[in-house]
């Protein structure tokens, strides 16, 4: 009787093992139903992944069938090998009160969570656009909790860094903001109105009520020291702003990236003491050819790169979107870049991209497709 258990256990690990992509959880597919550990697809859409404790913890947006608004909140997954994923529960649950920044049916996107080691706490920063005025609030969202897994509890939304300029404009580049007005350019995308915004059109504007942000990342540095990307300015520039040492709130130190370049979707990483972002076009739900930038410093100059995908489908980053790239803990040089296949007409069915990091002999990034792949890549390398 012994042995008979041993053999049909034997033989559920060979049928395990042949369904492949599909039914194995060890291979990382991209583009294919993800299941968690109860079989459901992940529903982490727009995320980004945090370590802690001996394990990861990935946040994302709930999307529901129908619609991209936010009827759940932030889901949060866990796991010890990024392949098996636990399903933890909500840790930002939108809120019923109609008069709430976060009330259901308001957009929600790309949570983002980071740890204090000084207060201990755990900070979440999102996107955040209010319920039935479009994409017209660009404001972020913080939320903080005593645990990875929340419940988070949501403290408040706003525009960033009201009535500060950038750090580094020069008082020439401040005079010849001051001469803008919206007025003057009544026509977009004109070379006058795109050279406009470069030189501050919409800096300006905001800047006594705060800037916009949209699309976001966040990273925390060797020192500690955390940072808030995000497009802005009618997300035709990046910024890229430092937090408080508590991460509760903008210092008034930031930068912008590519004016009038139009970015968004930006994740970042260090590696050798250089950061390099990978940032996608603006269109929408509609795949793009992804960007890529450079610097020395997170605060800049950043130098743009030629788009780091290879294999089919590159000029659109493979159908996807960049959402986060993810340093591996305990593996030397290891580094996941991850996307979102977005589906409009069917929000959860969204799919995810998920492919390593090689680097070229001159240390570029790039992005090769794979079918699939698992973490054996890195030690193979």
């Amino acid at each position: 009787m012994k042995m008979k258990k041993i053999i049909l256990y034997l033989l559920g690990i060979v049928v395990l093992l042949g369904y492949g992509c599909t039914q194995s959880l060890k291979p990382i597919c991209s583009g294919e139903i993800w299941p968690d550990l109860d079989g459901v697809h992940i529903n982490a859409h727009g995320g980004g992944l945090l370590y802690y404790g001996n394990k990861y913890y990935w946040y994302g947006e709930h999307k529901c069938d129908t619609t991209s608004a936010a009827m759940v909140g932030v889901i949060c997954y866990s796991s010890k090998n990024l392949t098996d994923w636990k399903n933890e529960g909500v840790a930002l649950a939108v809120e019923d009160d109609p008069h709430s920044d976060i009330t259901k049916h308001c957009v929600l996107e790309r949570p983002k969570v980071i740890y204090n080691e000084k207060t201990q706490k755990f900070v979440m920063w999102f996107h955040l656009e209010l319920k039935g005025q479009g994409y017209t609030a660009a404001r972020t969202g913080l939320a903080v909790s005593d645990t990875p897994a929340g419940p988070f509890k949501f403290v408040r939304s706003e525009r960033v860094n009201a009535g500060k300029l950038p750090f580094d404009m020069t008082e020439e580049q401040k005079a010849v903001m001051d001469t803008l007005t919206e007025a003057y350019y009544p026509k977009a995308w004109t070379p006058e109105w795109i050279d406009a915004v470069k030189k501050g059109l919409f800096l300006k504007r905001d800047l006594e009520g705060g800037q916009m942000a949209r699309d976001m990342q966040l990273f925390v540095d060797d020192d500690g020291k955390a940072y808030h990307i995000f497009a802005s300015e009618e997300n035709n520039t990046l910024q890229i702003a430092a937090l408080s040492d508590d991460y509760l709130s903008h210092s008034g130190k930031y930068v912008r990236v590519a004016p009038s370049g139009q970015n968004e979707a930006p994740a970042l990483f260090k590696r050798k003491g250089k950061y390099w972002m990978i940032t996608s076009g603006c269109t929408g739900w509609a795949p793009n050819e992804a960007r890529m930038f450079s610097a020395d410093n997170i605060m800049g100059p950043w130098t743009q790169h030629p788009n780091p995908c290879i294999g089919p489908n590159k000029e659109l980053t493979f159908g996807g979107q960049s959402t986060y790239i993810l340093k591996v803990h305990g593996m030397d040089d290891a580094y996941i870049f991850m996307a979102d296949i977005w589906r409009p007409k069917h929000p959860s069915d969204a799919r995810y991209i998920w492919l390593p990091v090689q680097f070229k002999e001159d240390d570029t990034p790039v992005i090769e497709w794979m079918d699939s792949w698992t973490l054996d890549y890195f030690k193979k390398k």
